[in-house]
């Protein structure tokens, strides 16, 4: 029998405020074998959606956060028509199904038309506005866009000077279509500085034109599309994933992809979270999976209601501050977050607000410290729902039951109409067997939200496992490259990640971004970046170095080397180490887990410190069942090490030997 992971349960309800939440996910697949029905593209869900309640709101925006109580609105109805026109004009303007739309943008509401639109046109493509214009240039010219939407020159960013500067290095642009956030600019300055806005803006580019997103947005029609709306097995999107080096990687997504799951994603979450008046808060960039579809595409097609929180998201002058009026005042049921943002609002938390609708804390990307996770349900009484997924899974793949019981660390269960597992593979990363119950493998997928694999080829190699189970037909799994283990009741656990990807407050850097760039220093031999463990964003990238014989370079030097090489900000190493070699393994490879234990114990070596402890002993393991775990012995009272220690996702135990429990 498959170790397909379901809860092992009799089929049960939870009934909350009248709405009905199932936890079985067999049960959920049971009463609905044909989920998908009629959804034919993420358009038609959006439509459908629509349809359910069409005056109710669909999307609140505000542009700053002290505009919260009087955001802009649009009905549902409205909604669709801005969509529609998107899709409408991209054609218009040339887009025919397997052509490309990419966008430059922050959180706007014409963000969500250029990908929905785009989508329904031929294909959305969605480029991170915080990249360097080198590396923008990199994904464009892999991506070969026919248009650009971008951002207007604006006060207080510089999207338009690195967007525009990228455009004249794309052969493939025809035409740039730019948008401004002054539009929601509210009081007397706002005819000033959309004036100077004007000014500023280009006619051309080159030889590209330059055109204003709104005016043009106004000559297309809204009520319906006027073309073949596209399948479920056409191309929707192109996401970038796990950073980009040399050729970008880039992934390629389908409708069904995004379709599928969405849907299974909706179904776990029941009647809770869908209709009108169900109100979602969306502060996490519109660039990444979690946004567009967990707290995009994922309420409208259940009819809901999303608020977009400036076009900054977390990121914005006084918003986690004020983010408990928020919820309280626009009642949010549901929000989404990486572990930094829940740790941010425990710096402010509740003081009396209402927030008896508020009901959900969604936590991905990265895992959430242990003591954080307690302390934030206890003070805030929300319930964190931590969840694993991939953009090469749709977003989501497995998330602890909403109505079920929640496992601290655990990253949940299965989706329904999805299977997920974990499996032995041989030195080749061909399938051996399913692993047991509590038996470490290697995570690996399969199901109708799958993607359609990488824009470059090569990126495909070792994805997909040929696994034939009994009886039936062999089927391609997807693997995920991470590592965990599924306990008897389906629940999955992370013990570490197969893949190198640093991720940082939620952000995904390639170690090879690091690693290439500190190889351009002349002194530098060899360099191999890790993750380091931050009780804030999850990780940050640090660097070990060897360097050439009789050439010495300082640390200072290569970091100051770091910050003028590597393109992307969030990849700049916060520490660089020189060893005399490197780890390697026995045939000469760089041995990684090696240095990432060194940056276990440097941690808890550092915590020791700020907290006056002293340590007798401290040795990190990987331990083959759970994975990073520091050992470590002080004289005298530990507790404010133990406190300090309690931030982080690592496992610890205090001891001279390793049989006591694990924290």
């Amino acid at each position: 029998m498959s170790s397909v992971a379901y809860l092992r349960k009799p089929p049960s309800r939870s009934v909350q405020d009248g709405a009905s939440c199932l936890q079985d996910v067999e049960t959920i697949e049971q009463l609905h074998p044909d989920f998908m029905g009629e959804a034919t593209s993420t358009y038609a869900l959006i439509r459908a959606g629509a349809a359910k309640h069409p005056e109710a709101p669909a999307l609140s925006f505000f542009l700053r956060s002290q505009d919260f109580r009087e955001p802009h609105v649009w009905s549902h109805r409205d909604w669709l028509a801005k969509i529609t026109q998107a899709a409408n004009l991209f054609r218009e303007l040339g887009i025919q199904r397997g052509d490309v739309v990419a966008f430059i943008l922050p959180n706007l509401p014409e963000t969500h038309w250029t990908i929905w639109g785009g989508e329904a046109a031929g294909i959305a493509f969605a480029i991170n506005p915080l990249l360097e214009p080198a590396m923008m240039v990199e994904l464009m010219n892999a991506a070969k866009p026919k248009l650009l939407v971008t951002l207007a020159p604006t006060p207080g960013t510089d999207i338009w000077e690195k967007a525009s500067a990228a455009a004249k290095s794309v052969p493939s642009l025809t035409q740039v279509l730019v948008t401004s956030p002054l539009h929601y600019l509210p009081g007397a300055a706002a005819p000033l500085l959309k004036w100077l806005t004007r000014l500023k803006l280009p006619k051309r580019l080159g030889a590209l034109p330059v055109v204003d997103f709104h005016k043009r947005l106004a000559r297309s029609a809204g009520d319906q599309l006027r073309f073949q709306p596209p399948a479920l097995d056409d191309v929707a999107s192109y996401f970038c994933t796990g950073g980009t080096t040399g050729l970008p990687k880039i992934a390629v997504r389908t409708h069904r992809t995004e379709v599928a799951n969405t849907l299974e994603l909706s179904a776990m979450f029941g009647a809770a979270v869908q209709g009108a008046g169900k109100t979602m808060f969306c502060g996490l960039p519109l660039f990444h999976v979690n946004a567009q579809i967990g707290t995009g595409l994922t309420p409208w097609a259940a009819g809901a209601h999303v608020v977009l929180g400036t076009p900054q998201g977390y990121r914005a002058p006084g918003l986690l501050q004020q983010f408990w009026d928020m919820a309280a005042h626009h009642r949010f049921i549901f929000f989404s977050g990486v572990p930094t943002v829940y740790s941010a609002l425990l710096l402010n938390p509740p003081k009396g607000q209402d927030l008896s609708a508020l009901r959900y804390g969604v936590c991905g990307a990265a895992p959430m410290p242990v003591e954080l996770f307690k302390r934030f349900e206890q003070e805030t009484g929300v319930k964190i729902l931590e969840g694993y997924g991939l953009t090469e899974g749709g977003c989501v793949s497995s998330i602890n039951p909403p109505c079920g019981e929640t496992r601290i660390g655990s990253i949940g269960v299965r989706l329904p109409w999805q299977s997920m597992k974990t499996v032995l593979l041989d030195d080749q990363g061909r399938y051996v067997r399913d692993a047991a119950v509590d038996e470490v493998g290697v995570i690996v997928i399969q199901g109708p939200n799958l993607f359609k694999g990488y824009l470059n080829p090569a990126h495909n190699k070792g994805l997909w496992i040929e696994i034939t189970e009994s009886r039936s037909q062999a089927r391609l799994w997807l693997n995920t490259g991470d590592l965990g283990r599924m306990d008897a009741e389906g629940y999955f656990w992370l013990t570490g990640r197969k893949k190198e990807l640093i991720i940082r407050g939620g952000h995904n850097i390639d170690p090879k971004m690091i690693e290439e760039a500190m190889h351009q220093h002349p002194a530098v031999a060899l360099a191999a970046a890790v993750g380091r463990p931050d009780p804030h964003a999850g990780e940050v990238p640090t660097v070990y170095v060897q360097l050439r014989p009789g050439i010495a370079a300082e640390s200072d030097e290569l970091m100051a080397h770091a910050q003028r090489t590597i393109a992307e900000r969030a990849a700049w190493p916060k520490q660089v180490q020189v060893l005399p070699t490197l780890p390697t393994t026995a045939i000469g490879k760089i041995y990684k887990p090696a240095l990432s234990l060194l940056e276990l114990e440097s941690v808890v070596r550092a915590e020791a410190s700020a907290a006056h402890v002293t340590l007798v002993s401290c040795q990190a393991e990987q331990d083959p069942r759970l994975g990073l775990v520091v050992h470590w012995r002080a004289s005298g009272d530990a507790a404010s090490l133990r406190q300090g220690l309690s931030a982080y996702t690592f496992r610890h135990q205090e001891g001279g030997d390793h049989d006591g429990p694990v924290s």
